[in-house]
């Protein structure tokens, strides 16, 4: 049996175990705890946001958000079409309708000239969105500088879904500070990964006091247990956090490692005229989560098929990239507006084993099964 090429598994740093010792020593195995704090104030400095909230989830996260925001059932929420489930699955949580737009070429991220499309014909349908969810796909950053202006000049909120762009910036500014909210994810297969868990960041403090509130049961405060809203069990454990800390001393090599994987792969396939990869805008500046590419099948039989297959027989996962959530079954009845960029994406594309922890005998590897299709 062929060891196995994950697409993207965790990678230890050395530290999370002296966290997560100290959180036994002192019997802080309950959720909250000094490795909490320590994780919030970490995310903070590095991402340059005020306030942090560790969650459970970057999903619990974005329904924290939409419940603060008072979305409510029969409003509606603009969200990016091309993403996880995860970026919509909360609007229905909160009974509410999204709004799905598609992708522009330059990032992959929603499109803002779609983007001011769907504002405009919601508004003249007499409804105005509460919300606008963008995602940084595979960690490059969307345009949101142009965005932001958009939903400045409509004055609505904006939740930017930054789960897979930890690491990521424009000019210098990091994802998930742009919005009013943002949203970390560090599930096993992230940058970094706390076994499972997110956050909420904001340069709110009425906000992220809010969000901690509500995602401890919102327990009142009194010497009984109190409650005048509903709650969610939502708080990252003291334990999980001991990880996250110790993963955070080692995400700029994480960053780093996995931008290397990328500029491997694009050097190696460089003679492939069927194979494109997603570059980088002026100014912006993407971890690579994943390394992705494009097949062109316009004068070729070559498909990501052919790639997907080859690799899974030599016990390498890959994966296609999402696909769309106007696509899915369970949004089949949701409004749309698109240009066609995010259905061609998800039948042309595919991602790559990119994990740090990859050895140069993995990468040249599926590199080397690539090359032996017969395109």
């Amino acid at each position: 049996m062929k060891n196995r090429i994950w697409l993207s598994s965790p990678h230890m740093g050395g530290t999370e175990q002296k966290y997560v010792n100290e959180a036994f020593e002192t019997n802080w195995i309950a959720p909250l705890g000094p490795n909490v704090d320590g994780f919030e104030g970490d995310l903070c400095h590095y991402t340059g946001s005020k306030y942090a909230a560790a969650l459970s989830s970057g999903t619990g996260a974005i329904h924290l958000a939409l419940v603060m925001l008072g979305v409510e059932p029969g409003d509606e929420v603009i969200c990016q079409s091309m993403t996880f489930a995860a970026s919509a699955n909360p609007i229905a949580y909160v009974g509410a309708t999204p709004i799905f737009v598609d992708s522009e070429r330059d990032t992959w991220n929603m499109c803002p000239d779609l983007l001011r499309e769907c504002i405009v014909d919601r508004l003249a349908k007499g409804k105005k969105p509460k919300a606008i969810i963008p995602v940084h796909l595979y960690g490059m950053p969307a345009k949101m500088i142009e965005i932001m202006e958009i939903a400045n000049e409509f004055e609505i909120p904006v939740i930017e879904d930054a789960a897979e762009a930890l690491g990521s910036n424009i000019e210098g500014k990091k994802m998930g500070t742009f919005g009013l909210f943002g949203i970390l994810s560090f599930n096993g297969n992230k940058i970094i990964t706390t076994s499972g868990g997110g956050a909420l960041i904001s340069d709110s403090e009425e906000y992220i006091n809010e969000a901690r509130f509500l995602a401890t049961q919102a327990r009142d405060k009194a010497h009984h247990y109190e409650h005048s809203k509903i709650g969610y069990n939502y708080r990252m454990s003291n334990i999980c956090a001991g990880i996250g800390r110790g993963q955070m001393e080692v995400l700029n090599d994480r960053v780093e490692k996995r931008r290397s994987n990328f500029e491997y792969y694009r050097k190696s396939l460089a003679g492939n005229e069927n194979i494109s990869f997603l570059e980088e805008p002026k100014e912006f500046y993407s971890n690579r989560w994943l390394s992705t590419i494009y097949v062109d099948r316009s004068d070729s039989n070559f498909s990501k098929k052919d790639i997907y297959t080859s690799l899974l027989l030599e016990n390498i996962e890959s994966r296609p990239l999402w696909k769309p959530m106007h696509l899915q079954p369970v949004f089949k009845d949701a409004p749309y507006y698109g240009n066609g960029v995010s259905e061609d994406l998800f039948k042309n594309g595919l991602c790559l084993p990119s994990g740090s922890n990859l050895e140069d005998t993995d990468l040249f590897k599926v590199i080397e099964v690539i090359k032996s299709i017969n395109y």
